[in-house]
């Protein structure tokens, strides 16, 4: 089973978790998500099948959505409210100045990552690290926060939506939302709202997901790989040099038919076989005179 599926994570569960369980589901290994949740955290998980894997790095990279409810005046080891309590402080600021500290983050700000995340530092990831009580000096990374709504605000908790960049933690906005207001927060509840192009409104549960797959109605609910690229031309490979595209070889555009404009250096194309199937994205290389695969998904070779 090949294409992406989008899985509403609930509580409880790592992403991990939700991908041991779809392999047992679909009966197949060769299954991927597409950016970790932490266990208390719930929603839009895209996951990757079969030759669809290839495009994982690509989902990630998209600007994800959450719904975050931030706890003012406590402070915790994981900087969520499962971690152990490190501090607790009276908290005497006004909403408005709460409002005010949440958007001074909107933009592109350093954040320095949880020790309780899976980033390696040295080969060691550092929640494997924390466990043991080691703490070690993190870079900070630049993540651009796109926008915040606050929903509400009844103090001590603050309910927030997050527009955000790739590698944002929103635990951390939390922890440094806290600090910058003197009294400290952690994270209470957050649920990731949507992920690149994938929402709530078609995210499944795993016992969904179950039921209609034994019902045989779960392809229906597949998004192929190919309509991630929707931005991107169709162009076919003639009947002629098919094997040449099975071989995964350059394009030159004799090749190629469809509705074919002048190439600029760059442009990017979805090339499929003269039957339909997509075959890959390939970029057109102006010196050359061809097209260059960039990465492909169909071998026939």
């Amino acid at each position: 089973m090949n294409g992406i599926i989008n899985v509403y994570k609930e509580k409880g569960f790592t992403s991990h978790d939700v991908v041991a369980k779809l392999r047992g589901i679909f009966h197949q290994k060769k299954i991927g998500h597409t950016g970790t949740l932490d266990p208390d955290a719930e929603g839009v998980l895209p996951v990757c099948l079969g030759n669809a894997t290839k495009v994982c790095d690509l989902i990630t990279d998209k600007d994800k959505s959450y719904r975050a409810v931030l706890l003012l005046g406590v402070t915790t080891d994981t900087q969520d409210t499962s971690g152990e309590v490190l501090s607790r402080s009276e908290v005497s600021v006004t909403a408005d100045e709460i409002k005010a500290a949440i958007e001074s983050f909107v933009g592109e700000y350093d954040q320095v990552p949880p020790m309780y995340s899976a980033i390696k530092i040295n080969g060691k990831k550092l929640y494997e690290l924390a466990r043991k009580g080691v703490e070690v000096e993190r870079p900070a990374r630049r993540i651009t926060i796109n926008d915040i709504y606050i929903e509400s605000i009844d103090i001590p908790r603050v309910t927030m939506h997050v527009k955000c960049s790739k590698g944002t933690y929103i635990r951390t906005l939390c922890h440094d939302i806290g600090e910058k207001l003197g009294c400290g927060g952690a994270m209470e509840e957050l649920l990731r709202t949507s992920s690149g192009i994938f929402g709530l409104s078609s995210a499944l549960k795993l016992s969904q997901i179950e039921t209609m797959t034994k019902d045989g109605t779960i392809e229906s609910k597949l998004l192929s790989v190919d309509s991630l690229f929707k931005e991107y031309p169709i162009l076919r490979v003639d009947k002629t040099y098919d094997k040449i595209l099975y071989n995964g070889n350059r394009l030159e555009p004799v090749m190629l038919k469809g509705d074919i404009i002048t190439p600029i250096n760059g442009d990017k194309v979805r090339v499929y076989d003269d039957d339909g199937l997509f075959a890959g994205i390939y970029e057109f290389k102006a010196d050359a005179g061809d097209y260059k695969p960039v990465k492909l998904f169909l071998n026939k070779g």
